[in-house]
């Protein structure tokens, strides 16, 4: 079969434009950005860490009958506020009360009987045996009596200090058990936080917690929003948890305005300024075997690879503990395209206006 002069020069020209338009392709698919890099900052920051934590009343004790009895009356209500030496329990009074007034006459009758027989003794018709035995009396029933008026103390419960009834756990008339539980009483006015930290977390804590800067603490409630009032360490404890690695922090914390009740649960955030920490945002490093590095370029363009130890980590930034100076240039953009050894052209922008556009503010 004969193909025509027109039908071949119309396959030539195909042919040669198809791999001009593959050139084309390929050379759009390896072209680079443009390499920007930066250098290390010395800033003072803010580090913050974040603790799960439980919320407790400073006072939270169980209200519990010191006597067998029926309850006879209950003058508070669930959630009322007591004060120190508030009623909140009588458990049948008459019974004890006639017990004492049984027992003050008793010793009334020892007392009536212990004066007359110590005046015949001066008057030498009795020998002082009879003194001392009556003085003995007196005082057995003087303590009877005691015993009753405290016995009759316990009938009327009262608060040992301010502070809020919890859920009342018998009703007027009910039958009580000594040592039965009532209710609960909780001193909210200072309120203890108790979280967790790791070991390291702990060292860095004692490392730094005379500085002048301070440590600041803040509490996260449940709905996210901050607590008004700043807290306080008030007691770290003395063991470490040997399956958690983890010891006991108690942050405390003033309530004036009852906010916050026994339960509760939030989020500690202990923070502290680090003065002149080296930072870099965190964009211009990258990770190898759980290691980080970033590309460093040295005064002939050539990129070097280097292994960085971050001390603690930002919204956007590291801070550096080792491997970076502020005087070195690290890859910022392009650390992708670069390799250990590439020599690059690159466009330098200062720290300062690489940072004063990332979320994380320095201070």
């Amino acid at each position: 079969m004969k193909v025509s002069p027109i039908a071949t020069i119309v396959l030539v020209l195909t042919s040669l434009s198809l791999p001009g338009c593959n050139t084309h392709k390929e050379e759009h698919h390896v072209e680079q950005h443009k390499i920007v890099a930066t250098n290390p900052e010395v800033k003072n920051v803010t580090i913050t860490q974040q603790y799960v934590c439980q919320i407790h009343s400073q006072r939270h004790i169980q209200i519990r009958a010191l006597e067998r009895g029926y309850l006879e009356a209950i003058p508070v209500r669930e959630g009322q506020a007591v004060k120190a030496g508030d009623s909140m329990f009588t458990v049948i009074p008459v019974l004890y009360q006639t017990q004492l007034d049984a027992e003050n006459a008793e010793a009334q009758l020892a007392q009536l009987e212990y004066n007359y027989t110590k005046k015949l003794f001066e008057d030498k018709v009795v020998s002082q045996n009879e003194v001392k035995l009556l003085d003995a009396k007196l005082k057995k029933a003087q303590a009877k009596a005691q015993q009753a008026a405290a016995e009759l103390g316990f009938a009327n419960i009262k608060a040992p200090y301010d502070g809020i009834i919890d859920r009342l756990h018998h009703q007027q008339g009910s039958l009580i058990e000594e040592g039965e539980i009532l209710t609960t009483l909780s001193d909210n006015s200072l309120m203890w936080v108790y979280f967790n930290v790791p070991e390291a977390r702990y060292l860095e804590y004692q490392k730094n917690k005379d500085q002048k800067n301070g440590l600041k603490i803040e509490l996260i409630l449940a709905n996210g929003k901050k607590f008004d009032h700043p807290g306080k360490i008030g007691a770290i404890e003395a063991d470490f948890n040997n399956l958690t690695g983890n010891i006991s922090f108690r942050a405390d914390f003033p309530n004036p305005d009852g906010l916050l009740r026994h339960g509760q649960t939030g989020t500690i955030l202990l923070k502290r300024v680090q003065d002149n920490a080296i930072v870099i945002p965190q964009r211009a490093t990258f990770e190898t075997l759980a290691r980080q590095y970033v590309y460093v370029i040295g005064k002939d363009h050539v990129v070097h690879q280097r292994d960085i130890v971050v001390e603690n980590e930002l919204d956007d930034l590291y801070v550096i503990k080792e491997g970076l100076d502020v005087d070195d240039k690290i890859i910022l953009e392009g650390v992708r395209q670069v390799r250990d050894g590439d020599k690059v052209d690159f466009e330098f922008v200062a720290s300062a206006d690489v940072l004063g556009h990332l979320k994380f503010a320095a201070e």
